[in-house]
């Protein structure tokens, strides 16, 4: 996988938080490794970090993978829409067959590898297949749907259901 857009490999962290929603410690990609038009492959260590903003009761459960692949997602949407003034906001509305090889994620001694793929999609709807590894070693899976500008749907929807429609 290689990139023909006109940033180059690797983008790091402060690149990522500049682009996507997520800021301070939110932020949980530490550099996007490589991308093309359908895939994205970034790393992150802060799993391993006591102060991770995901943690719950001293743990960092696998589950929590999820927001780490939505965040290559968003940042992949950001190298997409490069050429555009604002990225499109985008919100994840679905997220399905969700595989697990481990409960927790703050054990793992290694860097996260995040990948997601873009399987299809539309103006306004996307789906992604994501994996997260850690040293070769598939730690959870999944495809993920993200709406783009869900605002201006839910304002949509929300103006039908006034106007009675």
């Amino acid at each position: 996988m290689t990139s023909s857009f006109p940033l180059s490999p690797p983008l790091d962290h402060a690149w990522i938080a500049a682009h996507i929603p997520h800021s301070g410690s939110m932020c949980l990609l530490d550099q996007v490794v490589e991308w093309d038009a359908e895939h994205i492959r970034c790393t992150a260590t802060s799993h391993r970090d006591p102060a991770n903003p995901l943690r719950a009761h001293g743990r960092l459960a696998a589950v929590c993978g999820i927001e780490y692949a939505a965040q290559a997602m968003a940042v992949h949407g950001a190298l997409l829409g490069a050429s555009q003034d604002r990225p499109r906001a985008g919100f994840l509305t679905s997220v399905r067959d969700i595989d697990a090889q481990t409960g927790r994620l703050d054990t793992l001694d290694g860097p996260l590898n995040v990948t997601a793929e873009r399987l299809s999609g539309n103006g306004n709807t996307i789906l992604y297949r994501f994996v997260l590894q850690c040293d070769e070693r598939s730690i959870l899976s999944g495809r993920a749907t993200v709406m783009l500008d869900a605002s201006g749907a839910t304002l949509t929807a929300a103006r039908a259901l006034s106007a009675g429609l």
